[in-house]
């Protein structure tokens, strides 16, 4: 029972975690809309399209993650009902690939951040910059949200290997 309440516990961690997304993504699309109605300069109505598709592209992000994991709850009971030794092994194998992911995702989003820095720098036209900087503060807050999300599943995964050694413990000295 140890191992289904961890496994409840890290996916209602991961669905508080994912509303972070969909409030960032509100930000944004208020902005998007601020940027419509009350942008006076070329800047300022550059804004309105990046910031609008990033409040979506968070949205969507953010949607697709709450679903996923509030579907898990009810999932992980009935998977560990029917067998605890296979929902054992496949939450095992998916944090790991999880935390496989992540290292990408670390990589590859400063690269991002890097190149829409540099767009910044060297192409001064309105549209450009505002593409620039919205993509940037998309990008940091994914790697906010996704960066308690990693630790939160190495965590998981690491409890999940302490759930193993006590319970071949307890196969052992019955």
């Amino acid at each position: 029972m140890e191992l289904l309440k961890l496994a409840t516990e890290w996916a209602k961690a991961e669905v508080f975690s994912t509303r972070f997304f969909i409030f960032f993504a509100i930000l944004f699309l208020i902005a998007s809309i601020g940027f419509w109605q009350l942008g006076k300069t070329d800047l300022a109505k550059a804004y309105i399209i990046p910031t609008l598709v990033a409040g979506l592209l968070l949205m969507t992000i953010g949607l697709g993650l709450f679903y996923t994991n509030k579907s898990r709850i009810t999932q992980f009971e009935k998977a560990f009902n029917n067998d605890a030794s296979a929902f054992y092994q496949s939450e095992t194998e998916r944090s790991e690939s999880t935390l496989k992911e992540y290292t990408v995702v670390f990589k590859v989003i400063p690269i991002l951040i890097i190149v829409a820095a540099l767009i910044i720098l060297f192409i001064s036209t309105p549209t450009w910059r505002a593409i620039g900087i919205t993509t940037i503060a998309m990008l940091i807050v994914i790697l906010l949200v996704d960066g308690t999300a990693h630790s939160r599943i190495e965590a998981y995964h690491k409890e999940l290997k302490l759930v193993d050694i006590k319970n071949e413990i307890k196969s052992i000295r019955f």
